[in-house]
């Protein structure tokens, strides 16, 4: 006898409207990119115009969104421009120069492949997945519901897989990986097939949880093998990159990019100023023309007038929630500047490293009540110009640690003592872990074995028996 039940599921789903979508994406954006994020908004969207500086006095094309028969209300109708001075980068604020990012790397290599358009975009989507050592660290299925949120791009597993495996050929080798297994057995795969090589796959292959454990006696018992072809495919092994990513400012260096500080810091009468630059928000309102044409189509039957109707309701919809984004993007960028500003006072009136405060993305978001998810994306990729110099946000931010005297010091500082250490020690002997923690506890920073182990790998030094040299 078959049994039935009924089961009731409750489920909380937030949906963002369109304007906060919009929002989240211009807020990743820095200066440049946004710069042509707008630009491509004007050439698709004819509701859309700049107001340069010498007309902001003429109100005549400024209208009312109260005008037309909207439902949405979620955005205040007062009148919908950025005031600004131009969207043009001006030519005497400076700009520098930054290596090709590691994820534009991949991005160029894409383009060089025949793929259809979502193939190409689900690549894409993967590419900015990636961390900054070139692993994919999240699973599939929830990558296929991210960009389905974000980009409307509905995917299944197996298109993710097969884009992933389309990356996993790029250079650097390795790139593209799950985790260190896969990210071996890619690079060992791509070598020419020697014995030699064979062998080191296999052992990658099948016995990679001896091999990490260093279980050689298991290894050379059921691949029945001499010590010494062991030794030789495990020096071939350790010749391969865990992390591929961690190469890019060796590797390509040819290409450059060009940056535009996101904002400007200057001490005035011993105090620090913050300023956006002038061009940071393109300066943006409606087109009167196409708000009229809304309200004549409106009093108009045909089917024709209504269909027109309907398109510029659409386009006026689009438009305010960009216009309404850019605000809330300048807001949040100045909010969350600000809050760094003042975290990090005594640093940015001095410049002087070791004022630099512990700070987190938590701190931030407590401070101006936003989420930590929220501060990320402000952060990411944005820069400021300093009276000592331009630094990317990121740069302000590491975690603390309590010496013996009860001090909080900032993990920068340790990693820097760390890496002078290490760049000291006698190559011929190198400091292990444990001698790097005795080193540090002598001087007053009591730090764990592990934590030495993991800010040695985020300064990409590798341990000490790689290290040696005859």
């Amino acid at each position: 006898m078959l049994s039935q039940s009924l089961q009731q599921k409750l489920q909380l789903k937030q949906k963002l409207s369109p304007l906060q979508i919009q929002t989240i994406k211009l807020l990743e954006l820095p200066a440049l990119e946004l710069d042509q994020r707008v630009r491509k908004e004007l050439e698709e969207n004819p509701v859309l115009e700049t107001k340069e500086t010498e007309e902001e006095t003429d109100n005549s094309s400024e209208v009312s969104l109260n005008d037309y028969s909207g439902n949405d209300d979620s955005i205040p109708s007062y009148k919908l421009y950025v005031n600004n001075q131009s969207r043009d980068i001006k030519k005497d604020f400076p700009t520098f120069s930054v290596k090709e990012s590691f994820h534009q790397h991949l991005e160029a290599q894409l383009g060089f492949r025949t793929l259809s358009e979502k193939e190409h975009n689900i690549a894409l989507f993967l590419i900015g997945s990636l961390d900054d050592d070139g692993y994919l660290r999240r699973d599939l299925d929830t990558l296929s519901d991210d960009m389905a949120f974000r980009q409307g791009l509905e995917a299944g597993k197996e298109e993710l897989t097969q884009a992933l495996s389309v990356i996993q050929e790029f250079d650097p080798p390795g790139v593209g990986a799950r985790d260190l297994r896969e990210c071996l057995l890619i690079q060992i795969r791509n070598k020419e097939q020697k014995p030699l090589v064979e062998l080191a796959a296999t052992i990658l292959d099948k016995y990679f949880n001896e091999f990490t454990k260093k279980h050689y006696d298991k290894i050379l018992s059921r691949m029945n093998i001499t010590e010494e072809e062991l030794k030789e495919a495990i020096d071939e092994i350790l010749k391969l990159n865990p992390k591929p990513g961690g190469n890019v400012d060796d590797s390509y260096t040819d290409r450059a990019q060009q940056v535009v500080p996101d904002f400007l810091l200057e001490i005035k009468d011993g105090e620090p100023v913050l300023t956006l630059p002038r061009f940071s928000v393109p300066e943006l309102r409606i087109n009167k023309r196409y708000a009229d044409m809304l309200l004549k189509a409106a009093d108009k039957s045909s089917r024709e007038s209504k269909e027109a109707a309907t398109f510029v309701k659409q386009k006026l919809d689009s438009a305010k929630w960009f216009i309404e984004a850019l605000k809330q993007r300048q807001n949040t960028l100045l909010n969350t500047m600000k809050a760094i500003l003042e975290f990090q006072e005594e640093y940015f009136i001095e410049g002087d490293e070791t004022k630099l405060r512990p700070m987190v993305l938590k701190n931030i978001a407590e401070k101006t009540g936003l989420d930590i998810s929220t501060i990320s994306r402000v952060v990411n990729s944005k820069y400021i110009q300093t009276h000592f110099g331009i630094y990317s946000l990121k740069y302000f931010f590491s975690e603390g640690l309590m010496t013996e005297n009860g001090e909080e010091v900032s993990t920068r500082e340790i990693k820097n003592i760390l890496a002078e250490s290490i760049r000291t020690e006698d190559k011929r002997k190198p400091l292990t872990d444990e001698e790097l923690v005795s080193s540090l506890n002598e001087i007053g920073y009591k730090v764990a074995r592990r934590t030495v182990a993991k800010y040695r790998e985020q300064l990409n030094i590798p341990i000490a028996r790689l290290r040696k040299q005859i």
